[in-house]
């Protein structure tokens, strides 16, 4: 079986690079592979990937680099690659705008089950939305063309991003766990990796919200959940 999706394999390493294309291609992917930030960031532009596998340690322009760049210019999905386990690699890479991480030395089977992941989240549309606009005060979610406004200003949101917005806007004035996020955007496997979810709400409450230190539409339910308010 055959899943088609184009994925950019970027890390300095080789044998990295082919340990990630000998297994994703075995599952029907086609995967290309880039040396330096400078390569993986003219193949995103020109190729078009549908998810790019970013090491954070290149050399030249590193791996946050890259990842901020390809946001000022793509909504590509990207699972960062590290050696590090460190909490504070991990949020500085989704303040930048990555969908997901994965630790070196990875095995296969996580590899293509977090690849699998990120692009069924890309991929989620509007199927589960019932109205095809939402609004809230001067907040315009349209489900059908995944576009959001904010006073008729469009606000550039990343498919993991918007897919959080759109679940919240579903539920507006209805509390939700944690762990009910957690599975709705990024699934069962990942119902406990909060930290996911404070890096995701934080950065909707900088995009959406007029004082994101006092926010009046995404609001915390302390130790439960998170609720969208409208007036």
């Amino acid at each position: 079986m055959s899943e088609h999706g184009q994925i950019l394999a970027v890390d300095d390493d080789p044998l990295v690079v082919r340990l990630i294309r000998m297994n994703l291609e075995k599952a029907g992917y086609r995967v290309r592979g880039a040396s330096s930030g400078a390569e993986a960031l003219d193949l995103i532009a020109s190729q078009l990937p549908d998810l790019v596998i970013l090491d954070l340690m290149l050399p030249g322009i590193d791996g946050y680099e890259v990842c901020r760049r390809i946001r000022e210019f793509s909504l590509v999905p990207v699972v960062m690659l590290t050696a590090k386990g460190d909490q504070v690699d991990k949020l500085r890479g989704f303040e930048l705008g990555a969908d997901d991480y994965l630790t070196k030395p990875f095995a296969p089977p996580e590899l293509l089950a977090r690849v699998r992941a990120v692009l069924r989240r890309s991929q989620q549309g509007a199927s589960a939305a019932t109205p095809s606009v939402f609004r809230c005060g001067d907040l315009a979610v349209d489900f059908v063309r995944r576009r959001v406004t904010v006073g008729g200003d469009p606000v550039k949101l990343t498919p993991t991003e918007f897919l959080l917005l759109q679940e919240l806007a579903l539920n507006a004035g209805k509390v939700l766990s944690h762990a009910h996020l957690l599975t709705k955007v990024w699934g069962p496997e990942y119902r406990d990796d909060r930290e996911y979810l404070w890096a995701y709400v934080r950065h909707l409450r900088r995009k959406l919200e007029a004082d994101p230190e006092r926010p009046a539409r995404i609001k915390s339910e302390p130790g439960f959940g998170y609720v969208l308010e409208c007036p």
